[in-house]
């Protein structure tokens, strides 16, 4: 698929949903240099989308239709925009419940506006568990403190929403790294896990988190 609008190549204007989704089925099926995608996305999306973001969303849910496969979302940073963008998903057929929205952590701080997200049915991954800087070079954005995310999470499962969750640390540049002073990939594993099972999270649940519910998400139905 295609990330946010700003970054798009110059000839998607020209194209109709329908090719980008024989493109992303093709990224799917028949794969590039022999690796095949198993998710559709992270499909990015601006605040408010662009309308080359919309046709995009549109072309991800016709290709799940036809693959089965889950399509991961980059939302805008505004606490309505996954709402639209689920709207405009199951609009053109994609069934919401495999559909993850990302970066819940840094676009919800009312659990309120959470949970009724949630109700939707959609996975939420918060997955940029480790940033915990106010200072983002790319928009004005508050990241949560890690305690935080877990009190998020906790609440999810606590109303009956564990098995929509799930957690990774979005790694995406070289300060992440343990090598250069980062928190690195076993931060989840070696420091999250124990304290959500402290924080009364049950390893049952813990256990889906990182093992049941990413097997579900990344299944081809």
């Amino acid at each position: 698929g295609y990330y946010v609008g700003a970054s798009h190549p110059v000839d998607l204007a020209g194209k109709s949903e329908h090719v980008i989704k024989d493109e992303i089925i093709a990224e799917i099926v028949e794969g590039d240099g022999g690796i095949k995608s198993g998710i559709i996305g992270e499909l990015g999306c601006s605040w408010p989308l662009w309308e080359d973001e919309k046709k995009v969303l549109k072309a991800g849910a016709l290709a799940q239709l036809e693959t089965g496969a889950s399509i991961v979302i980059h939302p805008g940073r505004n606490e309505e925009a996954p709402f639209e963008i689920l709207d405009i998903l199951s609009d053109a057929g994609a069934d919401v419940k495999r559909v993850v929205i990302g970066h819940i952590g840094r676009t919800y701080v009312n659990p309120d506006r959470l949970l009724k997200l949630a109700e939707t049915g959609c996975f939420l991954a918060y997955d940029q568990i480790g940033w915990e800087s106010s200072n983002f070079s790319l928009a004005p954005t508050d990241f949560p403190s890690d305690a935080q995310r877990i009190n998020f999470i906790k609440t999810l499962v606590d109303n009956g929403h564990g098995k929509q969750v799930l957690v990774g640390h979005d790694v995406c540049s070289k300060d992440k790294l343990v090598k250069y002073g980062g928190l690195g990939f076993a931060h989840i594993l070696d420091n999250i896990v124990p304290r959500m099972i402290s924080s009364g999270i049950s390893p049952d649940d813990v256990q889906a988190i990182l093992v049941h519910n990413p097997a579900d998400m990344l299944s081809l139905t």
